[in-house]
């Protein structure tokens, strides 16, 4: 046989030759596994000259998505990107403002110099969009044209926030994804569909998490109750009764009391089907959209755990907005938390945001290159095989600031104390109960105390462990330079030197005020 480049097309040829023809799915997959190993995905390769439509483009993980892409393949074709705004011209000016002019893209300036902009404004496309709207918030011309000319679309977009309106999340997390969908199935040049989702879709499930995924009326607390053979079995999750639940309740409420109300419908509404917030609910009911719907589509679903700064790429440190775990680390460093409820041996499961953009890609060439329908789960992080325990996190965090002390509004050194953690709030009261221990120094302690310990409890007594044997296989289809240039081995993570060297002076750069730094 006549040499041959390792390319995603090239590959595609050699199925034939050795087979004839294609006959099945499964028969395509197996013949292309006997390359990958020599050839490597060819990401690069892949990316050449694709259209590709991204959401959620001004947020972290859309940032260092676009950064990426364009830095490792230049001949990229158009990127659309999603963006919300009242009209052209406002997307307009957000693309200058809040990517074009971000400091994540400094690398890209680097290397095209005086011609950046022009290279950027050749490659990305603003689209006026919101994911709460019909069709997208697309105009009609523009909707025609994605799906005439994309050939990848990757959905970064969700509202995080885990006391959101129920209405409001269920809007985005859930019917965005839905009409994502529905527009991907319009596009005939599609070769794969990737959806960023979260771990914490899972829920409480306890032990190894696998790769599994949802379908219509899946409900963790029914599928508790069903494994323990309880008496009281919770009714199927019909995401269609959802919505007609938050219709009806809005027409009964004064618009004055909505939000609040509403808030709490959503968390009631999450706690009984099993999930721990409005967030985590939502986002698992829009992978079951998703999933209902990848029949005859090559889809994808990366389900990054809880994302920390950039590791090492496109430069160590880079983060946007406090991510999950972030806000106690900041308040510690100011001296504002020097306690609270965790037990020490739970595993915060933190990944570097590098990694979970590589994952992506990587999972993003393998199923477009490989044209077969259907759905593919990925979790990326790293409980299962290099667990950081959350004693070991506030260790390293001590290491950090001992050493490199914030600055207070007095213009004084902040200083910490070693983290005490206890199970519950209510170990917290007793140990202040007892002698001189006394109290805490300022009332708005307590009250950042209470608050975070509510909101972080789902995740600070977290049992589960999330297992990443999809994203390992993947790691073995590809090529060393690839591993190199796109890699997320997690188990190579050092987190002592991540925490103390890389996040944290990371989290003091780009968000932490008045720093001594």
């Amino acid at each position: 046989m006549a040499d041959r480049k390792c390319t995603s097309q090239s590959k595609r040829d050699l199925v034939v030759t050795r087979a004839g023809i294609l006959t099945t799915p499964k028969d395509r997959e197996v013949a292309e596994e006997d390359e990958e190993d020599e050839c490597g995905l060819g990401i690069e390769e892949f990316l050449r000259d694709k259209n590709m439509l991204i959401t959620g483009t001004t947020g972290f993980v859309g940032k260092l998505l676009i950064e990426k892409i364009l830095r490792s393949q230049p001949d990229v074709g158009k990127l659309f990107l999603l963006i919300q705004g009242p009209n052209q011209e406002a997307v307009n000016k957000r693309l200058r403002h809040e990517i074009i002019n971000a400091e994540i893209f400094k690398r890209l300036k680097e290397v095209h110099g005086s011609s950046y902009e022009a290279f950027m404004l050749s490659k990305l496309v603003p689209i006026v969009g919101h994911l709460e709207e019909d069709f997208l918030g697309m105009e009609e011309k523009v909707h025609k044209d994605i799906a005439d000319n994309v050939d990848v679309i990757v959905s970064c977009a969700a509202n995080t926030r885990f006391d959101e309106r129920y209405d409001v999340a269920l809007n985005t997390n859930t019917n965005g994804a839905l009409r994502l969908v529905k527009l991907a199935r319009r596009c005939r040049k599609l070769q794969v569909f990737l959806h960023v989702s979260t771990a914490y879709v899972n829920g409480p499930r306890t032990g190894l998490i696998k790769e599994r995924a949802f379908s219509f009326g899946d409900s963790i607390a029914r599928e508790e109750a069903m494994a323990t053979h309880s008496q009281e079995i919770p009714p199927i999750l019909d995401i269609g009764a959802e919505a007609k639940r938050i219709n009806d309740a809005l027409e009964g409420w004064a618009e004055n009391t909505a939000t609040p109300r509403m808030k709490e419908l959503g968390l009631e509404r999450a706690k009984i089907h099993g999930w721990p917030n409005v967030y985590s609910f939502t986002k698992a009911m829009g992978e079951m959209v998703i999933g209902s719907m990848s029949n005859d589509l090559p889809t994808v679903i990366v389900r990054p755990t809880i994302i920390g700064s950039t590791i090492q790429d496109p430069f160590p440190g880079w983060i946007q907005g406090l991510r999950m775990a972030d806000p106690l680390i900041v308040y510690y460093g100011k001296g504002q938390l020097n306690l609270f409820t965790a037990e020490g041996k739970t595993i915060v499961d933190l990944v570097p945001a590098d990694m979970v953009i590589n994952a992506i890609l990587a999972a993003l060439v393998r199923h477009g290159s490989s044209g077969v329908a259907g759905l593919n789960i990925y979790q990326i992080g790293t409980s299962s095989i290099n667990p950081l325990r959350f004693d070991e996190l506030f260790n390293h965090c001590y290491e950090h600031y001992l050493s490199f002390p914030l600055i207070d509004s007095e213009g004084k050194f902040v200083h910490i104390e070693k983290m005490k953690l206890f199970d519950t709030l209510a170990d917290i009261s007793s140990y202040f109960s007892i002698g001189e221990n006394g109290r805490l120094k300022k009332a708005k302690d307590m009250h950042i105390l209470r608050k975070l310990s509510v909101t972080y409890e789902p995740y600070t007594s977290y049992k589960g462990r999330f297992d990443i044997a999809n994203a390992k296989k993947l790691m073995k289809r590809m090529s060393r330079v690839e591993r190199s240039n796109f890699t997320f081995d997690v188990a190579a993570i050092d987190w002592r030197d991540y925490i103390v060297n890389v996040h944290i002076p990371g989290l003091r750069k780009h968000i932490i005020s008045g720093d001594a730094s």
